[in-house]
């Protein structure tokens, strides 16, 4: 068996981190927007979405921002082939299970948010978090990451 130093690095590792940072990447800009309050980027969002988002409590902007920042830090790490990849990822998936779920099992969400793309986002943004823990993790255990 090749030690790590000798392993090339799997295809499939370069298009998930890829992905995974451009996703994240977009989490990240959200969050920036949101926080900074950017009069254009919440233009596009209906009044009572914005009044709800100023209405959450502080700790759950943190959980936010640990799961989209941990998730950006998680993909470069996974780029980096870095087995701290898999601590990164574990750490978004805490904070978008925490945050995600308060929000749609704890508070009364506007129904602008609860239909369409928007209703089934926070469910996609879990599974992919989930997914790119998993997937970090086996690449660890495979002996992909360092």
């Amino acid at each position: 068996m090749a030690t790590t130093a000798e392993t090339k690095t799997p295809t499939h590792l370069w298009v998930v981190g890829g992905l995974s940072l451009l996703w994240n990447a977009l989490g990240c800009l959200d969050y920036f927007m949101t926080e900074t309050a950017n009069r254009t980027y919440l233009a596009r969002m209906p009044a009572d979405q914005i009044a709800y988002m100023h209405s959450l409590p502080t700790w759950l902007t943190g959980a936010w921002a640990i799961g989209v920042w941990g998730g950006l830090a998680g993909s470069i790490l996974l780029l980096m082939r870095s087995r701290y990849s898999v601590t990164l990822f574990a750490l978004s998936f805490i904070g978008a299970v925490v945050g995600l779920g308060y929000q749609v099992f704890l508070t009364t969400m506007p129904v602008s948010m609860r239909a369409g793309l928007m209703g089934i986002m926070p469910w996609v943004i879990v599974i992919v978090s989930g997914f790119l823990l998993w997937y970090s993790w086996t690449e660890k255990d495979k002996g992909d990451l360092r």
